[in-house]
C-alpha cells in the first residue's frame, strides 16, 4: 500500500511514519498543500490522511479539488476540532472517515487498512491460492495452515502480487507500491532481490512469480 500523509506537525508525522511503515505501508510526507498537489501530480496512492488546518490552507480545499476531479482515493480526515457540523461537512464534501486528534496509531493504522480493504473489495475475507491462505485482515500468510515468514516487504510485495493476480505488475508499479518518495537510495534493482526472496519462500506452495521479459512480474499457479 502507498499512503499519503499530509500533516504539518512533524513529531506526530514522523511517529505515524515509522507506524505505518514497521506495517509494510509505503508513506509520503507532504507538510503543505503544495506539497501535497505536487505529490499527486506525479503519483497515485492508496489512501490519503488529511490534515484539516495546514498552513496554507484547509484540508477540505484538497478533498473538494480531488473529489471534484472524479479522484475517488480514500480520504481520512485528521481534524482538532470537536465541532460535529466540521465532521459532517468533511464527510459530505466526499471524506471516507475522519480521526479527531488526539488519537491512538493502532486505531489510525485500523481505519487505513478498513478503506483500503474495502476500497480493493476484498472485504477482509480470506484468500486461497495453491497451499496458501492469505489473511488481509491480519496480513497473516498461511501455508496449509501454518502461518509462514516473511519481511515487511516481502508481504507487500505478495499483497501487491495477490491483489493484481493474472495482470503483470511492472518493476515499476512494484517499486511505488513498497517505496516512498524519501527511499531516494533505494533503486529498481530492489525490486529483483525482493521478487527473488519471495520466490524462494513461495517453493513448494503450488505458486510462483513468473517472469514476463521487458514487462514485469505476475502470480501465478504452478500447471
Amino acid at each position: 500500500m502507498r499512503l499519503l500523509l499530509v500533516e504539518d506537525t512533524i513529531d506526530m508525522a514522523e511517529a505515524i511514519m515509522i507506524r505505518l511503515g514497521r506495517s509494510g505501508i509505503a508513506c509520503d510526507l507532504a507538510k503543505t498543500l503544495a506539497d501535497a498537489e505536487g505529490f499527486l501530480d506525479v503519483q497515485s496512492y492508496d489512501v490519503i490522511v488529511l490534515d484539516i488546518n495546514l498552513p496554507d490552507g484547509v484540508g477540505t480545499d484538497l478533498l473538494q479539488q480531488l473529489r471534484s476531479a472524479g479522484d475517488r482515493t480514500p480520504v481520512l480526515m485528521l481534524t482538532a476540532q470537536f465541532s460535529v457540523d466540521d465532521r459532517v461537512s468533511s464527510l459530505n464534501l466526499g471524506a471516507d472517515d475522519y480521526l479527531v486528534k488526539p488519537f491512538d496509531q493502532r486505531e489510525l493504522e485500523a481505519r487505513i487498512q478498513a478503506l483500503y480493504r474495502r476500497e480493493q473489495g476484498e472485504k477482509g475475507q480470506e484468500i486461497t491460492l495453491g497451499s496458501l491462505s492469505f489473511n488481509p485482515t491480519a496480513r497473516v500468510l498461511r501455508k496449509e495452515g501454518v502461518p509462514m515468514t516473511l519481511t515487511r516487504r516481502e508481504l507487500s510485495l505478495l499483497e501487491l502480487f495477490i491483489r493484481n493476480r493474472g495482470k503483470v505488475m511492472s518493476k515499476e508499479r512494484l517499486f511505488e507500491g513498497l517505496f516512498s518518495f524519501d527511499d531516494a537510495d533505494v533503486g529498481l534493482n530492489a525490486i529483483e532481490l525482493y521478487v527473488g526472496r519471495l520466490r524462494k519462500k513461495l517453493a513448494g506452495t503450488g505458486v510462483h512469480v513468473e517472469t514476463q521479459r521487458g514487462l514485469g512480474y505476475k502470480l501465478d499457479l504452478d500447471t
